[in-house]
């Protein structure tokens, strides 16, 4: 049976199979992820076809719409129509006059996996540069790092039956985790966080991100698009993650565990321990 939106898991027939010799255990049910073909329609063309979990998917609309600068405000969407097909989805996002006439004029199609790297680049020429420049922004306390990466592993329902998704979740200053997106694409999920955060006016200044994948550019890209000034990975960031987040006055904590992380391109940019 296709999938329907809302609906992340599925059943799958598996056994244990053992390296030494024992013989495999019997069949059982295994709960995995979904991943179905989101096909995003811009201005009546396709302009994206993304590989995601079929859940929040306004909000991911929103958040891709945002981080692929098809839209500046909200107010340039004028609306977002699910519609479920045969083992895929199509968003058709609808925008202002104005930004759907700017959008035409750089009208191109894309494809997008669920490793997507450069989501709307034909050439190199069209790399993310420099966003403007903001304000210092108070730093997070390492303190409420630590109370967000304890709270996190139990808002992750999906993860917790599939072990196959990535989260990103969106913190008040204090650590407290205001919401969490899921999704098997590290990207598509930190854009669904961006999308629900975006449709209700959020303050990008009022917290920080964790995400549990790697910390690679378009992750730092999009979190400074939405104008967020700190972001904490689980894993580790790659070379062109820092750079961007260096242009972009951005804090980076990576390889961040319960008790202690590493901060990276904060005041002076150097690499520090910090301990929670």
């Amino acid at each position: 049976m296709p999938p329907s939106e809302g609906c992340a898991t599925a059943e799958a027939a598996a056994r244990a199979i053992f390296y030494d010799g024992t013989a495999p255990g019997p069949p059982s049910a295994r709960t995995v992820a979904v991943e179905a073909p989101v096909e995003i329609v811009v201005g009546g063309a396709p302009f994206a076809v993304m590989m995601a979990t079929p859940q929040d998917l306004v909000d991911f609309a929103y958040g891709f719409a945002l981080t692929e600068r098809l839209a500046e405000r909200a107010e340039d969407i004028r609306g977002v129509e699910s519609e479920a097909l045969e083992g895929a989805f199509r968003l058709t996002l609808a925008l202002s006059g104005e930004r759907l006439q700017a959008h035409l004029a750089r009208r191109r199609a894309i494809g997008g996996r669920t490793g997507c790297g450069l989501c709307g680049v034909e050439d190199l020429s069209q790399m993310p540069g420099p966003l403007p420049a903001r304000g210092p922004a108070p730093p997070v306390a390492p303190a409420s790092i630590g109370r967000a990466l304890a709270e996190l592993d139990s808002r992750q329902p999906l993860n917790a039956l599939t072990r196959a998704v990535h989260a990103a979740a969106w913190c008040a200053r204090d650590g407290s985790i205001a919401l969490v997106r899921e999704d098997v694409g590290r990207h598509n999920a930190l854009d669904k966080a961006i999308g629900a955060l975006w449709r209700t006016g959020a303050d990008a200044a009022d917290g920080f991100f964790v995400i549990t994948s790697r910390c690679s550019f378009e992750m730092v890209v999009k979190a400074a698009i939405f104008g967020a000034r700190t972001l904490v990975s689980v894993s580790a960031p790659t070379s062109l993650a820092l750079e961007r987040a260096r242009a972009f006055g951005m804090t980076v904590v990576a390889v961040a565990r319960k008790d202690s992380g590493l901060s990276f391109c904060g005041r002076g940019g150097e690499k520090a321990e910090m301990a929670a």
